[in-house]
C-alpha cells in the first residue's frame, strides 16, 4: 500500500513539473490592414472657383480594426503632382487653404490610421481660381493615357494618348506633341492636332520623351509634363 501511494504521489509531481505537455504559445495579432480611400467631396472636378479660399472636404475613410484615421492633403499644379504647393495633415474631413487666383491646381487625399499604414490616394479633382478680369481660362494640364508612363514598348509603332479639359467648355482645343530622344523634347512631332491621339514610329532599344501643348481657340496654352518610356 505504501508503494502505491509512493508511486501517485511521484507520477503527480512529474505531471505537475510539466508532464501535463508544453503550453501553447499565444497567437500572433491580427495583421494590421490600411484604411479605406478617401473619396473627394469639394472642390469638384473642372470646378470654376470664384473664391480662392477654399474649403477642402472628402467623405471619411473606415478603419477594419477601428484604429485613428488621419489625412494628407496634396494641392499641386500638375496633375503629377511633381509641383506640389500644400502637403498639410488632417484629422477632420474638411481644411481650409488659401490659393492664387487664376491659377489650375489638382488635389487628392489619402488616409493613414494610427500604426501609421496608409490607403491609396483618392481620385484627383482638377479645378481653376477665377483670377481677376479673367476672360479666359487656360486649359488644364493634359493628362497620360498611353503608354504607361516608364513602360517598355514592343513593335515598331505605337500610339500617344491623353486627355484634356478647359472650364471653359466652349472652347475648342487642339495639341501640338513634341517627341524625341531627347530630354526635354524640342522636336514637334505634330502640330494643331484636334483629336488628343498620334501614331508614331519606334527605334528598337530607344528612350523616348513626350510632351503635349494644350491650346485654346482665344490663345491660351498649357505646356505638359513630360512623359518618358522605352523600346526593348
Amino acid at each position: 500500500m505504501k508503494k502505491f501511494i509512493f508511486t501517485l504521489v511521484l507520477g503527480t509531481i512529474l505531471w505537475s513539473c510539466g508532464g501535463g505537455g508544453d503550453t501553447p504559445p499565444p497567437p500572433p495579432p491580427p495583421e494590421n490592414k490600411a484604411p479605406s480611400t478617401p473619396t473627394l467631396v469639394y472642390p469638384t472636378n473642372n470646378l470654376l472657383c470664384i473664391n480662392n479660399v477654399l474649403d477642402f472636404s472628402w467623405n471619411a475613410a473606415t478603419d477594419p480594426e477601428g484604429d485613428v484615421i488621419t489625412y494628407q492633403v496634396q494641392v499641386a499644379t500638375d496633375a503629377n503632382f511633381t509641383q506640389i504647393l500644400h502637403t498639410v495633415t488632417e484629422t477632420t474631413t474638411v481644411r481650409t487653404l488659401s490659393l492664387e487666383k487664376g491659377i489650375a491646381y489638382y488635389w487628392r487625399v489619402k488616409a493613414t490610421d494610427s500604426k501609421n499604414l496608409s490607403s491609396s490616394y483618392s481620385s484627383t479633382n482638377q479645378f481653376y481660381t477665377e483670377g481677376n478680369g479673367v476672360s479666359n481660362y487656360l486649359p488644364f494640364s493634359p493628362v497620360l493615357v498611353s503608354p504607361t508612363l516608364n513602360t517598355t514598348e514592343t513593335g515598331t509603332t505605337t500610339t500617344l494618348q491623353w486627355t484634356a479639359s478647359d472650364v471653359d467648355a466652349s472652347d475648342v482645343l487642339t495639341y501640338d506633341v513634341y517627341f524625341d530622344t531627347v530630354n526635354p523634347p524640342v522636336a514637334i512631332e505634330s502640330s494643331n492636332l484636334t483629336t488628343n491621339t498620334l501614331d508614331v514610329s519606334l527605334t528598337a532599344s530607344t528612350t523616348y520623351y513626350w510632351k503635349v501643348v494644350v491650346k485654346d481657340d482665344k490663345g491660351g496654352q498649357t505646356i505638359g509634363q513630360i512623359w518618358s518610356f522605352v523600346t526593348d
